[in-house]
């Protein structure tokens, strides 16, 4: 059975979360939708067309007026406005109007993507979420944020835009290889660690059953996760104020992704920046030697790198200069002041952030050694 759960916008109800461990229950939530007078375009891209494309495309023309698929390339240099712009062309060619629907079938590159080309397509149009990547299920799926990415640089095209619902059916990440399925797990842990001790203590003493993908547990976690995001998000759904600190491991996680060509995975970044802001946070007294480095710790046997080569330290600075979440020529630094409770900072120099990227880089004069 499914379980719900109420996402609100401006203290209204705006759309539900469905957890559920099969795909049947979807085509009931297609039907609430008015599905039988409308044209659906899945988005998918060409790794997850293979595993579950054929099925969600059959179960939705049972239910609706017409349904299509779109698939571009795997992978984050897909994330453009020319794949948006293919997009568009298709959804013209193939006739979509105002009142049809697009389902972001695919981890966090397809959803957002998907939800930037409904909120600009025709002035907008409905989506629907269904993620199957664990980062997905957890984090981008949530919230409203939608984008692209611009000449390299992460989500600088985008907009807030809410989804009609999202589905997350947690059996299909038995299918994600494990270094897909560790990096979402990255954002989980943020979670815990900005916002929820008891949840983070939860998640080192289901280790063993998180890593082994028990489903039973892994829907408490997304459940909870999720739980965590919502609250964050309905205080603030357009990111003023405390939604920021959701960006724990973001700033110099993102510098990374971008420094090292996309050949890490964004959760992979996320702890790299996550251990970098934590170790700020030790040097400006907010933790102790002890705390910061339990926290960084505990992404190793949950197979998260906590160490990074090949980057050049002044690049990795001088790109958290172009990130979005500048205000005022400060970076919005998010740390933290023990397990479960950050804070924003606006006074982290230069020389902080190079002394972070220091600390997490593994030169080839440590290899050596």
């Amino acid at each position: 059975m499914a379980q719900r759960m109420e996402i609100t916008y401006n203290k209204k109800p705006c759309y539900d979360i469905i957890f559920s461990q099969a795909f049947e229950e979807l085509e009931e939530e297609l039907k609430e939708l008015g599905s039988e007078n409308k044209k659906f375009c899945i988005v998918t891209d060409s790794n997850v067309e293979k595993l579950y494309c054929e099925k969600i495309l059959k179960l939705t023309k049972k239910v609706s007026k017409r349904a299509v698929s779109f698939t571009f390339p795997a992978g984050e240099e897909s994330k453009n406005l020319d794949t948006v712009k293919k997009l568009y062309t298709f959804l013209i060619e193939e006739g979509f109007e105002r009142t049809d629907i697009l389902i972001a079938l695919g981890g966090g590159v397809v959803g957002d993507l998907t939800g930037y080309a409904a909120a600009t397509y025709l002035r907008g149009i409905d989506f629907i979420q269904i993620p199957t990547t664990l980062l997905a299920q957890c984090d981008s799926s949530i919230g409203g944020k939608t984008g692209v990415d611009f000449d390299g640089y992460k989500n600088m095209v985008g907009a807030f835009y809410m989804p009609r619902f999202v589905y997350m059916n947690v059996t299909v990440l038995k299918t994600l290889e494990d270094r897909q399925f560790f990096s979402g797990f990255a954002e989980v842990m943020k979670h815990g660690l900005i916002k929820d001790p008891v949840f983070y203590e939860w998640l080192i003493d289901n280790m063993y059953e998180i890593c082994e993908r028990d489903f039973d547990i892994l829907e408490e976690m997304i459940m909870r996760s999720c739980q965590i995001k919502k609250l964050v998000v309905e205080k603030d759904p357009t990111e003023r104020g405390e939604r920021a600190l959701l960006n724990f491991g973001h700033t110099i996680g993102h510098a990374i992704e971008k420094a090292k060509h996309f050949e890490l995975l964004h959760g992979e970044c996320v702890a790299l920046g996550a251990v970098a802001a934590a170790y700020i946070s030790w040097k400006h007294e907010l933790l102790s030697m002890e705390e910061y480095y339990e926290i960084r710790d505990m992404f190793v046997p949950f197979n998260l790198p906590i160490t990074v080569d090949h980057i050049d330290p002044e690049e990795i600075l001088k790109l958290t200069k172009s990130d979005k979440k500048m205000a005022e020529g400060k970076i919005k630094f998010v740390l933290l002041k023990k397990v479960g409770k950050a804070v924003i900072d606006t006074n982290v120099s230069d020389e902080d952030i190079l002394n972070a990227v220091k600390e997490i880089y593994f030169s080839d004069e440590d290899a050596a050694e």
